[in-house]
């Protein structure tokens, strides 16, 4: 975890909160030498878990095609 002191927060302040956002790693601020605050990034649960995971699962098979193997659904 990354502790960085409370003048350079300030300084660069919205560059951290990118570099926070971007790369998931938390930001501890330092006052004197003590920690007073952590910056973490915000993750907003989504309201379904419909569709969560859309463009990240791909079919590489024809799933429609028929199969080439017979089958018996009577067994």
């Amino acid at each position: 975890m990354k502790t960085i002191k409370a003048s350079e927060f300030k300084a660069t302040c919205l560059g951290i909160m990118n570099e926070v956002a971007d790369s998931g790693e938390p930001v501890v601020i330092t006052k004197n030498g003590k920690p007073i605050s952590k910056l973490v990034p915000y993750y907003q649960k989504p309201a379904s878990l419909f569709g969560l995971h859309r463009g990240v699962i791909k079919s590489l098979d024809d799933l429609i095609a028929p199969l080439d193997d017979a089958w018996d659904a009577d067994r």
